[in-house]
């Protein structure tokens, strides 16, 4: 269900961080300060994760330099910086497992 006052997705975002913006912020009723920067930056980590894994399909994990040794692309190391901040972000929103439903209790068993 949409609510007319969700917040919108930063202009800044791709489009696939902003499709998980609306998801978020629709599914947990994100909608105080704090958890809006705080989604905010885990999705800008997320998407400078998907540069990163994008730059890594294109060249590969490794390169040759100048002088034939192999070396590990830098791209390696922004993804996995990108991917921890961006679950840092996620966890510091602390939210539940199951968004939120309109009745209250634990979801029912499937016995």
């Amino acid at each position: 269900m949409k609510n007319s006052l969700a917040p919108k997705p930063p202009s800044r975002l791709s489009a696939e961080a902003k499709g998980w913006w609306r998801k978020l912020t629709d599914g947990y009723s994100i909608r105080d300060e704090a958890g809006l920067l705080l989604l905010a930056t885990g999705l800008e980590a997320f998407d400078r994760m998907r540069e990163a894994q994008a730059a890594i399909a294109k060249d590969g994990v490794t390169f040759r330099d100048r002088f034939g040794q192999v070396r590990v692309n830098p791209a390696t190391t922004i993804e996995r910086d990108s991917r921890a901040g961006m679950l840092a972000a996620l966890k510091a929103l602390n939210l539940d497992l199951e968004p939120l439903h309109e009745r209250s209790g634990r979801p029912s068993g499937s016995r």
